[in-house]
């Protein structure tokens, strides 16, 4: 009896231990799935999000212009210098940005340091930003009513200060008709947001923007660093930030290129035009920067390191290893910045 007694005994505990071990393997799997689900939320933003301040720059005026290179998300690179110089209370009078140098541009004239950071490290996969959400809303596949308006509800926008008159704010745009550069300016030209939507617009990937009765896209398919503009207007001072290092040339453009571009723009010749000489454009602007940088005309900053993020980057921690190569980079140039601008110490 007591054998039986002790097999059936062994028999529960033998049963006991495997429903406790098929509990413990589901509960595993539930776990995993769950840590799983936390990982992939985390990558949705950058690991050091955190770590970004939200703060308002100092309201002196420094004289001069700040010329910002547009690149897509490769302006993460422009959110960490300009974060630098807005803490160093670097705040020039005149800012002109072509793309994503509108849109850092756009925070930088509001005196937000950090805030640009914080909506590329932390939003880049919200779907009202980039995804179906702004596809269905813009027609295309950035989302500029929740960029420029809807997401001062999370990340408030001193709008006060980015509106006074002493602070000019200048964007490009193309004239897609003319295959022509427009310099549209805050408190001049009567649809400004829609001139900033429109110089950030990339071809192929946004419709056309209506800005004052004039179609037009991103400022990038004729001019990529605007200073031309700051030079033609005698700026004494002029500081030009970039988004590739000093030593990029674009490669000329493919064959595939050039035939999509005249099928996709087969009704606007002149940007045709424009689209398939970018390289050359962007190239002879680039050896003109380094000659004018070394006659004392401009200071230029760029990227010290190679940049391999690509046009619609979605690693964060490579966006935020960038956006931390700006900052580097900035407060390692402060002081020879600071000269060049007359800034006492």
């Amino acid at each position: 009896m007591k054998e039986e007694l002790g097999k059936l005994t062994e028999q529960v505990v033998r049963g006991g231990q495997a429903v406790i071990s098929g509990i413990k393997s589901e509960t595993d799997k539930l776990i995993d799935e769950a840590v799983k689900l936390m990982d992939d939320k985390k990558k949705k933003t950058w690991s050091g999000y955190d770590t970004i301040c939200l703060a308002q720059a100092p309201e002196g005026i420094v004289p001069g212009c700040i010329v910002l290179e547009g690149g897509s998300f490769r302006g993460c690179y422009t959110s960490g210098v300009l974060d630098v110089l807005m803490e160093n209370g670097i705040n020039l009078q005149t800012t002109i940005g072509t793309s994503a140098g509108a849109l850092n541009g756009y925070n930088y004239v509001a005196g937000e340091i950090g805030r640009s950071a914080k909506i590329n490290l932390g939003y880049r996969h919200d779907r009202r930003y980039i995804g179906p959400g702004s596809l269905a809303r813009n027609r295309g596949v950035v989302g500029f009513d929740f960029l420029l308006d809807e997401i001062e509800q999370e990340l408030p926008f001193n709008r006060e200060r980015y509106e006074s008159p002493d602070r000019r704010f200048l964007v490009t745009v193309t004239d897609c008709e003319k295959g022509e550069v427009i310099y549209c300016e805050k408190g001049v030209t009567k649809d400004f947001r829609k001139a900033i939507q429109a110089s950030a617009s990339m071809p192929f990937a946004a419709d056309m923007v209506d800005v004052d009765g004039t179609l037009c896209l991103d400022g990038g398919c004729v001019v990529k660093v605007p200073y031309r503009w700051a030079m033609d207007n005698g700026f004494e001072k002029i500081l030009v930030i970039r988004t590739r290092p000093a030593y990029f040339r674009r490669p000329q453009e493919g064959k595939r290129f050039m035939e999509l571009s005249e099928r996709f723009y087969r009704n606007y010749p002149k940007l045709v035009e424009r689209l398939n000489t970018q390289a050359l454009q962007y190239n002879t602007a680039c050896d003109e920067l380094e000659q004018l940088q070394s006659e004392g005309r401009l200071l230029m900053l760029c990227p010290s390191g190679s940049i391999t993020v690509s046009t619609l980057e979605g690693d964060m921690e490579k966006l935020g290893a960038l956006y931390l190569l700006g900052r580097c980079d900035a407060t390692i140039a402060l002081p020879k910045i600071r000269q060049y601008l007359g800034i006492e110490e």
